[in-house]
């Protein structure tokens, strides 16, 4: 019983540590981190609608799913170049960063419009 109790205690401080941490990032982190999980939640939606209705234009099914997770990813790369704290990308210029960020969504949805056929 005592076992469960410290697991408990240990898993609710982790859980204030988190939460003050997140506390103190910057607004513009935190919403790249909402657009990242709106991206996330939208590919298992249509992976969830796939599973219950079917696949039948399964390309469909892979543009959209891969549309969201590639969509994710480049908006995770735009966060870790735009996080002040990161030394590695402290003279790359935010403006910069999200034209890569708008620039590599291009290609990624061109080439997904190409997949669809």
């Amino acid at each position: 019983m005592a076992r469960e109790k410290s697991s408990k205690d240990n898993a609710q401080a982790l859980f204030h540590s988190l939460r003050s941490a997140y506390a103190a990032t910057p607004v513009n982190l935190k919403i790249i981190d909402l657009y990242v999980g709106f991206a996330v939640f939208t590919a298992l939606i249509q992976v969830v609608y796939m599973a219950s209705v079917g696949s039948f234009p399964f390309n469909s099914f892979l543009s959209g799913v891969l549309s969201c997770v590639g969509t994710a990813v480049l908006a995770v790369c735009l966060r870790i170049q735009v996080n002040k704290e990161n030394k590695e990308f402290k003279d790359l210029p935010p403006e910069r960063a999200f034209a890569d960020f708008v620039l590599c969504n291009l290609v990624l949805h061109l080439v997904i419009m190409n997949f669809l056929g």
